[in-house]
């Protein structure tokens, strides 16, 4: 392999770990913003729907419009899972994130426990939902398997293009693929 591909690989994984790491940063410092009233200049959409990110509670990837939280949980969706008022999550979101707020940034080298956040999480929004923590950490789960086949249709894509456009080679896109699946990068398989 040449060492410009090398380099490119080295670079591509590099950006996809880094983007599964937002994301449960995303979750952890997850905030919440109101939607802003339409004023004379602007207006909401005719369809009725709502700009991605607005008031979910849990948009992250550090100001990117473009990424949910947590392995693609938002808000919204994890109300209709589970069923209740979205401004409900949004608020139990919000006083998780606070409660969990570090005081000082972490060891240099050191990552959070993801499991365990996870399990937190789920037990601090059964806890302020009234809801059994059981069926949040299946909901949480499902949405986070949806977000992992969303990614990874969004690599193959990517992948594909360089394959195409003779960036990678067919066996260089299928060992990035296999080394995600097997979460030695980005936020694959696990």
């Amino acid at each position: 392999m040449s060492r410009t591909k090398r380099i490119t690989l080295g670079v591509s994984a590099t950006a996809l770990a880094l983007g599964a790491g937002l994301g449960v940063a995303g979750m952890a410092s997850a905030t919440t913003t109101p939607a802003p009233s339409p004023s004379a200049s602007t207006s909401a959409p005719a369809n009725g729907s709502t700009a991605k990110g607005d008031g979910d509670g849990m948009r992250g990837g550090h100001g990117r419009g473009d990424r949910e939280g947590m392995a693609g949980v938002k808000a919204e969706e994890l109300a209709t899972k589970l069923g209740v008022d979205k401004t409900k999550v949004v608020d139990a979101l919000k006083a998780f994130r606070d409660a969990h707020k570090p005081s000082t940034p972490p060891a240099e080298g050191t990552k959070p426990d993801r499991t365990a956040m996870e399990a937190e999480l789920a037990k601090s929004l059964a806890s302020s939902l009234g809801i059994d923590d059981a069926k949040v950490t299946a909901a949480l789960d499902e949405l986070k398997s949806e977000a992992q086949a969303k990614h990874a249709a969004a690599l193959k894509t990517k992948l594909d293009k360089a394959v195409s456009s003779g960036t990678l080679t067919q066996a260089e896109a299928d060992a990035v693929t296999k080394a995600v699946e097997k979460g030695v990068i980005g936020g694959g398989g696990r």
